[in-house]
């Protein structure tokens, strides 16, 4: 007989995982107008009283390039602030379980990491990233692989002496928006030089939408062969072609049991252009269509977590009313379904019933609750050329 319990199909998937939320920086980085600090101050501190416990605050490095976050010290120092540890006094969280992060892809993005914790405004965590593929890499860092491991390792050994993690990301793991195809194995040994130079946690990052569920579980059971410490993965998915739920499903069967999202949707490549202005970027756009693309939806996510029974700790409807105040903060239609229609009513919708059922029972003289004629045998016999065979 067919196995009908998932976790015995799956005994790597968790009971348990954890979903950071980085909205305030991957989402609004793809943004082309600019989003207020109170704003990014406001959806942070919110996801946070929401249950988010990993969240990802601001990018530092140079506002020429990614003038979206211009505010970053301004965003970083209310997190440290005592308005913040008041709010989170008031609803029993306590600051110290709360992993703050920027994103430092250069060194000098680092040593302004390290300057800024030494004035006790700094992040908790900070990340480096290299591509598997060479061309992508270079068109986000401006160096060779080569140079960029020295640079990561030199970061890495900094940062630690100051007390920062460093989280390496990885990414084109399926595929890179400029050269196509790349191998799964460059992705898992560039993961174990990361660790080998001193990372504290891996990013996975599918960085275009590339990614196929059979392949996120291929490579994902590969990583965890390779490390079998799924506290150290994080999964990072971008939606381009409307299947990363399922590449979500997939490395949860897989056993990875840490993920992270944007509400709406939101986020994929810095954008080229902010207000009324042009501005570089990452140059071109890898997309045909720019607003169609973004990370998985944060909503959605958390509804198919929870009705899937795995807990996640968030209050999943505070999360659906804040996504439905970012649509306003953008001023467009998000990609979440779940802040349209909600979550499956387990008591259902009874207004929506039509009149006259429980009469039409008692005028027929049935029983409350009953299915089947009562002459008919209680168990369907199925014929015999329909049967399970043996």
């Amino acid at each position: 007989m067919t196995e009908y319990d998932y976790w015995k199909i799956f005994p790597r998937m968790p009971k348990r995982v954890t979903i950071g939320d980085i909205t305030i920086r991957d989402g609004f980085q793809h943004e082309e107008k600019t989003i207020s600090a109170a704003a990014k101050i406001f959806y942070a501190e919110e996801m946070i009283l929401a249950g988010c416990r990993e969240i990802e605050l601001t990018n530092l490095g140079n506002p020429a390039g990614i003038p979206q976050f211009r505010d970053a010290e301004q965003v970083l120092g209310y997190f440290r602030g005592d308005r913040f540890r008041k709010n989170c006094e008031r609803r029993g969280i306590d600051p110290a379980t709360i992993t703050f992060t920027a994103v430092t892809i250069r060194e000098p993005a680092v040593d302004t990491a390290i300057e800024l914790h030494k004035r006790g405004i700094g992040p908790d965590r900070i990340l480096m990233m290299v591509s598997t593929d060479p061309e992508h890499h270079y068109a986000n860092s401006g160096t060779t692989l080569s140079q960029y491991w020295k640079e990561a390792e030199r970061c890495i050994r900094k940062a630690s002496d100051v007390g920062i993690k460093m989280n390496g990301t990885v990414s084109t793991i399926w595929g890179s928006p400029i050269t196509g195809a790349t191998r799964l194995e460059d992705a898992v040994e560039f993961t174990k030089r990361f660790l080998e130079i001193g990372a504290y946690d891996i990013e996975h990052a599918d960085h275009d939408g590339s990614a196929s569920p059979a392949q996120v579980y291929r490579y994902y059971s590969m990583i965890l062969d390779a490390i079998p410490h799924p506290e150290v993965h994080l999964a990072h998915f971008h939606e381009t072609k409307r299947i990363a739920p399922a590449s979500v499903l997939a490395a949860l069967q897989a056993g990875i049991c840490r993920f992270e999202a944007t509400l709406g949707g939101l986020g994929g490549q810095p954008a080229n252009f902010l207000d009324d202005c042009p501005v570089r970027g990452t140059g071109e756009y890898y997309y045909r269509d720019p607003r169609y693309v973004g990370l998985v939806t944060m909503e959605d996510l958390l509804v198919m977590i929870d009705e899937m029974g795995i807990e996640h700790g968030y209050d999943v409807d505070r999360v659906l009313w804040l996504g439905r105040q970012m649509e306003r903060t953008v001023g467009r239609r998000l990609r979440s379904e779940a802040i349209c229609n909600g979550r499956t009513a387990r008591d259902g919708h009874p207004e929506f019933a039509r009149p006259g059922l429980k009469k039409l029972i008692q005028k027929l003289g049935e029983e409350p609750g009953q299915l089947i004629p009562r002459d008919w045998a209680p168990a369907a016999a199925l014929p015999e050329r329909l049967r399970p065979k043996g």
